[in-house]
């Protein structure tokens, strides 16, 4: 270990283990450290035995839920946009040898007590019952206005200049009501609260394409993918990455702590008496605590069942936005399932997380609107995660801290 290095990477998450294989395949000389024994950190993927030694101590799960080793339970769990640039990434450093992935059954959006499938395209909104005959219409001309627009063609552009309009702006000149532009700001743009109303609408455009483009991609129900055995192999596929390319992994590393000079910039960092050397470290906010700050909180029930949720048309996997109109919130709620369709659980089995930011002072139960919707709900754990961002300067300290954004 006392070796020197290009570039020091602490924790295992996806985003660092990322880094770690991009910059390996750059050839940049890169020592991979963690102090836990598995990969993805704070994003791992859980079998039952550990899901309940690491929420419940000493108890052991119900036999009913059947064998621990046939769960893979996300700790954060999120499903990936077919056409998204993760997705391109995967493709493009051919970590896609590693991994097999298959289609999320549906999309889904909340209104009024109900759930409704999430129009993406010009068919779809003139099929979807979220609206009225007139805005039907008036839906199918912004889908088409979205499905032409390019960048870079003028003519596709509507005598708009989306660099510099807002959002609203757009959705106003096609007279769209309140509740559309609800779901589609949240469910097809999948912003998390209304600021985007105010900013150019360039960002929703291109986010709306986005949407259609993944749903057209693989001709699912959704425009998510989804790993096989959970969002834990993602890390681990990045991490053979790395070591193809002469990446070096230390699991299992207490301690791990990053070392500067007289000038306040990292030269190393010390585990178990010896020093790696380094002038620059990648890690997550956990590695340099009086780097980052606490920028809110996220709960999340992780909920077992042995059905699929309501209203979903049987769907095996299946995400629900609740926008935050709907909830009188300030932010969105998720629910996020899947099952043995993908891997993480026994047949008959399904595992559900109910999601959203903290917004008062009794967090369990903000859940209650997407805890609604499960039905029974044999076992459930409720879970809290702070997310930081880091407040360094990085091209002062040579420290690239990631934001955890856990929702």
């Amino acid at each position: 270990m006392d070796e020197e290095y290009d570039v020091i990477v602490l924790g295992t998450g996806l985003k660092e283990c990322i880094l770690s294989g991009l910059l390996s395949v750059d050839r940049l000389k890169v020592l991979h450290m963690d102090r836990n024994d598995y990969y993805g950190g704070a994003a791992a993927s859980l079998n039952l035995n550990q899901l309940w030694q690491k929420f419940k101590g000493g108890e052991k799960p119900p036999a009913f839920l059947g064998s621990s080793k046939e769960y893979n339970v996300d700790m954060v769990p999120k499903f990936m946009m077919a056409n998204g640039a993760l997705v391109r990434v995967l493709i493009h450093t051919d970590v896609t040898k590693y991994l097999l992935f298959k289609a999320v059954d549906g999309s889904y959006v909340y209104k009024q007590g109900k759930v409704y499938k999430v129009p993406a395209n010009d068919v779809e909104a003139l099929k979807s019952p979220l609206m009225g005959l007139f805005e039907k219409r008036r839906a199918r001309k912004f889908f088409i206005f979205v499905q032409n627009y390019e960048e870079e063609d003028a003519k596709t552009h509507e005598g708009m200049d989306l660099r510099t309009v807002t959002t609203k702006e757009v959705f106003d000149k096609f007279g769209l009501d309140a509740n559309t532009i609800d779901f589609i700001g949240h469910s097809l743009a999948l912003h998390r609260d209304d600021r985007f109303l105010s900013e150019p609408a360039l960002d929703s455009v291109k986010r709306v394409k986005l949407y259609a483009e993944s749903m057209a991609r693989f001709q699912g129900g959704s425009p998510y993918i989804y790993p096989l055995y959970g969002l834990g192999e993602l890390p681990q596929g990045f991490a053979r990455l790395s070591a193809v390319y002469g990446g070096t992994y230390m699991l299992a590393k207490p301690e791990c702590k990053v070392e500067f000079d007289e000038m306040g910039q990292v030269r190393g960092v010390t585990s178990e008496g010896e020093t790696a050397k380094a002038k620059k470290v990648v890690c997550d906010p956990s590695y340099l605590p009086n780097k980052v700050k606490k920028v809110g909180k996220v709960v999340r029930a992780i909920c077992f069942m042995s059905h699929p949720i309501p209203n979903t048309g049987d769907s095996d996997s299946v995400q629900i936005i609740l926008p935050q109109k709907q909830l009188g919130r300030r932010s969105d709620m998720y629910v996020f399932c899947c099952s043995h369709s993908h891997n993480v659980a026994p047949k008959g089995k399904y595992i559900a997380f109910v999601s959203a930011e903290v917004e008062t002072e009794n967090p369990e139960a903000e859940l209650e609107p997407g805890l609604a919707l499960l039905g029974h709900v044999d076992e459930k754990i409720i879970d809290m995660y702070d997310m930081y961002e880091p407040v360094n300067d990085s091209s002062l300290d040579n420290c690239f801290i990631s934001k955890v954004q856990v929702i």
